[in-house]
């Protein structure tokens, strides 16, 4: 049963993915130089995700539309980036935005709370 639900969470997943990809729209536009020292900002930056998870490609699709260029990490299972973000963030849940600024790393949850924070930041 557990294997019948994971194929069809992927599988929704997957589709999400795909109408993401269809209907996602244009990037922000801004000058050079502003794109520039965003991108250079963001360095400090990393979101925990999922490939498949709707909150994830919820949360992707805002940074497409920002045009934020934020570092990608797959915490699925296995991966080095899973016990990154269990040892740094203290649980494994997604989509996780990783922010290091003037030696604090702050760990941030929530799609919604991650998007909001990027759109009062970069927008």
């Amino acid at each position: 049963m557990k294997i019948l639900i994971n194929f069809i969470r992927n599988l929704l997943g997957y589709l999400i993915i795909a109408v993401d990809l269809i209907t996602r729209g244009t990037k922000k536009k801004r000058a050079p130089e502003k794109q520039k020292a965003i991108n250079q900002e963001l360095t400090k930056f990393s979101l925990y995700q999922f490939s498949a998870c709707p909150f994830c490609t919820k949360t992707r699709r805002a940074m497409y539309k920002l045009n934020l260029p934020i570092e990608k990490r797959n915490a699925s299972v296995g991966s080095k980036h899973r016990q990154e973000l269990l040892e740094g963030g203290g649980r494994i849940k997604v989509p996780c935005l990783r922010i290091e600024e003037n030696g604090q790393v702050e760990w941030m949850y929530e799609s919604s709370e991650i998007i909001s924070y990027l759109e009062n930041r970069f927008a």
